[in-house]
């Protein structure tokens, strides 16, 4: 059994994603073109914060993404399924792959939480990113898609794509400690002294790159491997997935979040440090970060690395900030999935390992 069994596959809903599904049924029947029942219903393993549902029915299957509840009981600004929906809507056409949209519903008297449906696409997750049961050439272009594809949701005109009001501009990453300190400080569970220390030296340590009014890209929030849907047998992405973090923002600090995997061990989080990576055919972090210069234009190496330990606290730090939001829903009974316990008692070493990143720049 694979330590990444836990998140493959679908399950029957069960627990507090348990919602009308006849009422859904005749929503769906009212509302979205060529849809015909009988409808079932099973729910994706993986997961841990909008709940994503399979829609089966005789002629078709679609894909749910639902808020874990009604939004009184979430905390504000999470599960923003409405922005995934306009900005995967916004996205396609262009040479970012993503599903289709199909239809939204922001009426929690439907099924109890608002919700949108969209094209199931046919393809493979990947949830091991050492990639085991490939040839180092097929590890090589596994990566080196991911490369490509991140480095075109970064070059999209997305004033072109009617995304232009999608963020706020200027002070992204101002903004986005400011967002995640108070996220943080709304779910606290248990003192984590390193958050304490990260919230006070992140705002005055941000270097001028991470400054920049020039770069503004999309950025997707959570780009990493599982969130890309492959070809079936393809190292082709066919749709990238997951995009509840998504806004116009620093290319550079988006980037910098997917390199995070190079730094953390395979275990309790999933990343790609330590292993020989020559032998399996991943590039290093120094040529996945060359690649994404080259394609990009926005830097190089050189100038970037006097900044890059700066990216990866401030990117630890954003994630230990989300893994304590899950441990508080698991606290509060809306974590989405099985393994939110275990996601959510990740924050504190991930915050030890953003202060670590601190003290280096």
């Amino acid at each position: 059994m694979s330590a990444f069994d836990h998140f493959v596959g679908t399950r029957p809903v069960t627990g507090s994603h348990t919602f009308d599904i006849s009422a859904l049924e005749a929503w769906l029947s009212a509302k979205l073109e060529g849809f015909a029942g009988p409808l079932s219903v099973e729910m994706f393993k993986g997961g841990q914060s909008n709940p994503t549902y399979k829609l089966i029915t005789p002629a078709r299957q679609y894909v749910m993404r639902a808020k874990p509840g009604p939004v009184a009981k979430l905390l504000p600004s999470a599960h923003a399924i409405e922005r995934e929906f306009a900005v995967m809507k916004g996205l396609h056409g262009t040479g970012v792959p993503v599903a289709e949209m199909h239809v939204l519903c922001d009426d929690e008297s439907v099924i109890g939480r608002a919700f949108y449906v969209m094209e199931f696409v046919q393809g493979r997750v990947i949830w091991d990113q050492s990639l085991p049961g490939m040839t180092p050439a097929e590890r090589g272009a596994i990566y080196d898609e991911m490369n490509r594809v991140m480095a075109a949701l970064h070059k999209v005109d997305f004033a072109k794509q009617g995304l232009a009001s999608y963020g706020k501009p200027g002070n992204y990453i101002e903004r986005q400690i400011g967002r995640w300190s108070k996220q943080y400080v709304a779910s606290v569970t248990q003192p984590i002294p390193e958050m304490d220390k990260l919230m006070e030296w992140l705002p005055k340590n941000i270097p001028d790159s991470a400054k920049s009014e020039t770069l503004v890209s999309i950025v997707h929030g959570d780009y990493r491997l599982d969130n890309l849907m492959f070809h079936p047998t393809e190292p082709s992405v066919l749709a990238v997935l997951d995009w509840e973090l998504s806004t116009l923002g620093h290319p550079l600090a988006d980037f910098s979040y997917h390199c995070m995997a190079w730094h953390i061990k395979p275990g309790t989080f999933r990343g790609i440090g330590g292993l020989d990576l020559a032998a399996l055919g991943i590039p290093s972090e120094q040529e996945y970060i060359r690649r994404y210069c080259e394609r990009t234009g926005f830097t190089t190496p050189d100038v970037l690395a006097k900044d890059w330990n700066f990216y990866l606290a401030y990117n630890m730090f954003r994630i230990a900030a989300i893994l304590q939001g899950i441990a508080k829903r698991v606290e509060d009974g809306t974590a989405s999935s099985d393994q939110a316990k275990t996601s959510g008692a990740g924050a504190k070493p991930m915050a030890e390992l953003a202060w670590q990143f601190a003290c280096k720049f």
